[in-house]
């Protein structure tokens, strides 16, 4: 029997996301990020969902994660986001971004030299401070672009606070895009697309959705804006994965017992504790110990005690009739109750992308 998470993965909640972002963004093309193993969702799975879908673009870090597609059969535009390698991005017919001007000269040339050309997406860093041109764009982007070993397709920037309820710095990002584009375009340089909309843009920032959208936790369901629950139901999001483990083992256990490592829980009460096979090997949090709940039965049941490496403690005692074939919910509905991964990240102060990614990678899967 399998150990740790199964994870039921929702195809059709994928291609109902992907139309909630085209509604959004209904004159922009859509660039799905199905970087990570598409969050910890399966790269494959997700990606052939959403090209049959009609997404125009696929995006992930790194080349690897493209060639991965490309073996699976997929065929639609990849972008490499991060670290393009030019003898698989020549192979596998792949889009990569260049974010500096030596690196791009350089690729450039490589290219030139082997006697073909490719398209090409800039990068521009308006403020993320992580990646991209910041000495002159345009003219280093006029620079790179005369170089006859490539097309630049697009030009592209990353939002750093777009999900926050404060819009001073994005208004300031936006702004330094737009009068990129402007001095570009008036330079007679033809670029197909400009795009620097994330998640939280699609949703929240029509102006920011230019020529195309790079749409990545909407896809899976969720938001990252500040006021999350708001965001994803205006945006008609449904949640991707549903997280689910089995027991191990039911214990009656006497007022005064201690639960787990460092008697951080002592039952106050003659108790049913619930042994269920995830820990934090399977990527359930040692910060969950004592600070969250699972479904059992349609009903909450508190994690108690440390989370451990490969089982966790839970308190069943005010659930009636539980037995040890029950079904565990981690992440999903159980009857009228329901745990996101949203809820999970508020209680240990990270985001959702943890959560998804850490669960989800480490789950076998399960397609509907």
């Amino acid at each position: 029997m399998h150990r740790g998470i199964i994870a039921e993965i929702d195809l059709g909640a994928v291609s109902a996301n992907l139309r909630s972002v085209k509604a959004l963004a209904d004159h922009s093309a859509v660039i799905a990020v199905v970087k990570a193993d598409a969050y910890g969702h399966g790269a494959v799975e997700v990606s052939e969902t959403l090209v049959g879908a009609g997404v125009d673009y696929l995006a992930v870090a790194f080349t690897e994660e493209a060639v991965k597609l490309r073996e699976a059969g997929i065929t639609a535009p990849i972008i490499i986001l991060f670290d393009p390698d030019l003898r698989d991005i020549l192979k596998y017919n792949l889009i990569p971004v260049l974010s500096d001007r030596k690196t791009a000269l350089a690729f450039a040339r490589e290219v030139e030299r082997r006697g073909t050309r490719i398209p090409v997406h800039i990068k521009v860093d308006t403020g993320m401070g992580r990646l991209g041109l910041t000495d002159g764009p345009a003219r280093e982007i006029l620079e790179i672009a005369a170089e006859k070993g490539i097309v630049v397709e697009g030009i592209m920037s990353h939002l750093s606070e777009a999900d926050l309820a404060d819009p001073f710095f994005t208004k300031l990002q936006l702004d330094a895009f737009n009068a990129l584009k402007m001095e570009l375009l008036q330079s007679g340089l033809q670029i197909k697309m400009f795009h620097i909309a994330n998640s939280a843009a699609v949703m929240n920032i029509p102006e920011a959705h230019f020529d195309a959208v790079r749409p990545g936790l909407m896809l899976y369901g969720y938001s990252s804006c500040d006021n999350t629950a708001k965001a994803s139901q205006a945006a008609q999001l449904q949640p991707v994965m549903t997280a689910k483990t089995r027991f191990v083992s039911l214990r009656r256990l006497q007022a005064g017992t201690p639960i787990s490592y460092a008697r951080t829980f002592v039952a106050k009460r003659e108790s049913l504790i619930g042994v269920i096979a995830v820990g934090y090997a399977d990527g359930f949090s040692t910060r969950f110990s004592n600070n969250a709940a699972v479904l059992v039965k349609g009903k909450r049941a508190p994690v108690v005690g440390r989370v451990c490496m490969d089982v966790t403690m839970i308190d069943l005692t005010e659930i009636e009739g539980v037995n040890e074939n029950e079904e565990v919910v981690i992440i999903g509905n159980q009857g009228t109750e329901s745990i996101g991964a949203d809820e999970l990240a508020k209680r240990i102060q990270t985001i959702p992308y943890e959560i998804l990614t850490s669960l989800g990678s480490r789950a076998k899967r399960r397609y509907l």
